[in-house]
């Protein structure tokens, strides 16, 4: 069992002011994998404190040298890449495959995205092309406080704590306490490669202790959160004393719309784009809408693709699907499933319980419902599991109200091999991502959502100007 009861402060790993023991749990396993400390008000301010004291000069710091600290920080990121792996892989289940190319893969790609955008950007520019007596200056917001997630771990610590020292901020990073073996990973890879003293700064804690006195923070100027939308609100009732910018990633029940004319693969590339990561993705494809002339066809083929991934060990090699985070997910999930056969939805793959010859472990039978409409609560509720509700449609635009007709608004989905259809529907669907036919991004792009999805975008240069201030200068001469 590991002992990583110490946090990252000021340069250095200390132990906390009190000591507050938490017990970090494989979910593979349900046994004790390490123990950390909680952090308290002191750990909060001493970090915070720290961040505040080295603000002017990191700020001040010349681009040249924080683009050389970033790549070293790629470079020893790379050469750490498998305990990363292997941390995730413990801390939340993830199979090592996965937890390599997807998880730990996820963090090594950000910081490359955000050393090219850095790169490229400019601080400072005339207002405009025919006016060079004012200015724009871009400026570091100051002391930022980071609270990331358990699902995506290094996908979420690099998009806040890289472009946030890339432009000058200084911060203090709250990962996830179900899930904070890879964040120390993380802090011991920023140790190594030297970053100035306080500029970086770790305090694992809980939401209601740590989250909060972060988001409440007198000298803490930007708090940016990952995370469940009911937290992300108060988190932001938390700020809004100190009137500080708040950027919020939260959740969503992303649609994917499957029209009569998409390729033959789609719905199995729904299916199963909907259980990666056992389901535990904000961006999931979690509701299939269906044109009806398909629709029986379509259920089908998304029950065989079902029926066909696989559940086991995180430490297997292989494609398959491991466990959900805790024993309060799985418990959530099973009463969704629960709910959804008790409001007549057609189950046709999975269901309750474990899957068989998987007695121990949070492992979920990947799950899918037919003949669901969208007033059904498992339509509605972020279930974060293997779980995928199909509901049919008759016409265009009655897919595009059902796809909207929800308080999220993250990332929706659409098969078509009409070009123009594809544009029309992506134009009038309310989210702040679109994905046509499978095809993913193919360079760094802007995330995030709409509505109760969250504000502000992570990724490249949109990542960065979440954590820059704008300054106009008259008379510059």
């Amino acid at each position: 069992m590991l002992d990583k009861r110490n946090f990252y402060i000021n340069g250095a790993w200390v132990t906390p002011a009190k000591a507050n023991d938490f017990e970090v749990i494989n979910p593979a396993t349900e046994q004790t994998c390490a123990i950390i400390s909680l952090g308290d008000n002191a750990d909060t301010d001493a970090a915070v404190a720290a961040a505040r004291n080295a603000f002017v000069s990191w700020s001040e710091t010349p681009k040249a040298e924080r683009l050389r600290l970033l790549k070293a920080l790629l470079e020893e990121y790379k050469k750490r890449s498998a305990d990363m792996a292997q941390a995730i892989s413990m801390e939340m289940g993830a199979p090592i495959d996965l937890a390599t190319a997807a998880q730990a893969g996820s963090g090594s790609g950000h910081i490359k995205g955000f050393i090219e955008a850095f790169a490229d950007m400019e601080f400072e520019s005339p207002i405009s092309d025919d006016n060079h007596s004012e200015r724009i200056i871009k400026e570091p917001i100051g002391v930022c406080g980071l609270i990331t997630p358990w699902n995506w771990p290094m996908n979420q610590v690099t998009l806040k704590v890289i472009p946030a020292l890339a432009v000058g901020c200084t911060v203090v990073l709250k990962p996830s306490e179900i899930a904070p073996l890879s964040s120390i990973v993380f802090a011991e890879i920023i140790d190594a490669v030297g970053f100035p003293a306080g500029v970086f700064n770790l305090v694992n804690g809980d939401g209601v202790g740590v989250g909060t006195q972060l988001s409440s923070h007198p000298d803490v100027d930007m708090l940016s959160f990952t995370g469940s939308t009911r937290a992300g609100a108060l988190i932001t009732k938390a700020a809004a004393d100190t009137v500080k910018r708040v950027t919020l990633e939260l959740g969503g029940k992303g649609a994917n719309i499957i029209f009569a004319d998409a390729d033959q693969k789609a719905v199995k590339r729904g299916v199963i784009h909907c259980f990666g990561n056992t389901g535990q993705s904000c961006n999931a494809p979690s509701r299939m809408l269906v044109e009806r002339s398909i629709y029986a066809q379509a259920v089908e083929t998304a029950q065989a693709a079902a029926n066909a991934v696989q559940v086991a060990s995180p430490t297997e090699n292989g494609r398959h699907i491991g466990p959900v985070i805790s024993q309060l997910q799985y418990d959530k999930i099973q009463a969704l499933i629960a709910v959804g056969i008790e409001e007549g939805a057609r189950l046709v793959a999975g269901g309750l319980g474990r899957p068989e010859g998987l007695e121990q472990g949070y492992y979920v039978q990947p799950t899918i419902f037919a003949d669901v409409n969208n007033q059904m609560q498992i339509a509605r509720e972020e279930v974060f599991g293997p779980v995928l509700a199909i509901i049919p449609f008759d016409t265009e635009e009655q897919a595009i109200a059902i796809a909207n007709d929800t308080v999220y608004g993250l990332t929706n989905y659409i098969q078509t091999q009409d070009p123009e259809k594809a544009k029309r529907v992506a134009r009038k669907l309310r989210s702040g991502m679109v994905r046509v036919n499978g095809i993913d991004s193919k360079g760094t792009s802007p995330f995030g959502g709409y509505k109760q999805s969250g504000n502000g975008r992570e990724g490249g240069a949109w990542g960065l100007e979440d954590f820059l201030e704008i300054k106009h200068v008259t008379d510059w001469q």
